[in-house]
């Protein structure tokens, strides 16, 4: 089961294991130190809130993390995940309940998205979970997903 959650200080060591390895391919940074995943969980946790930052959690497992920045009536979505676990639809369950709480709880109407044209894979995951392309420059892909607001979405929603 997929399920998106708050962050916590015990998370920090898989923090560090997402932002590693072939899961940076397409961010242009280095591996994330002790300091900087302990500062980063402790963001995500802040209040009030600015951005909102979910866990990915697969079976007990953090996988990944996915980040809505709002911004007025918009937000700008964006995720990570632990190259382990590519190619299993946890990114695609991750976005589309993130889509739903945008929609739903922050009543937000548009939430844009974009990824390096070389990184194929997060296209796809865009465009099954309801994105549409809108395009292209400076070497990235832009997306855009429009919704409506319903009462009682949860970001404990899972797949």
């Amino acid at each position: 089961m997929i399920r998106l959650r708050e962050l916590n200080p015990d998370d920090v060591s898989e923090v560090r294991r997402i932002y590693s390895g072939p899961s940076l391919r397409y961010l242009g940074r280095g591996p994330m130190g002790v300091d900087e995943a302990a500062a980063y969980v402790a963001a995500a946790t802040a209040r009030p809130r600015l951005r909102y930052i979910f866990g990915i959690d697969v079976g007990g497992d953090l996988a990944g993390i996915i980040k809505l920045n709002t911004a007025d009536s918009e937000a700008r979505l964006s995720y990570i995940l632990r190259h382990d676990t590519w190619g299993r639809g946890v990114a695609t369950c991750a976005v589309t309940e993130s889509l739903a709480f945008a929609f739903d709880a922050l009543s937000v109407s548009t939430v844009r998205a974009k990824h390096r044209v070389e990184n194929g894979a997060s296209g796809r995951v865009l465009r099954k979970s309801g994105f549409t392309q809108t395009g292209t420059a400076g070497g990235f892909l832009y997306y855009m997903a429009v919704g409506c607001f319903r009462e009682g979405s949860s970001p404990q929603a899972s797949c």
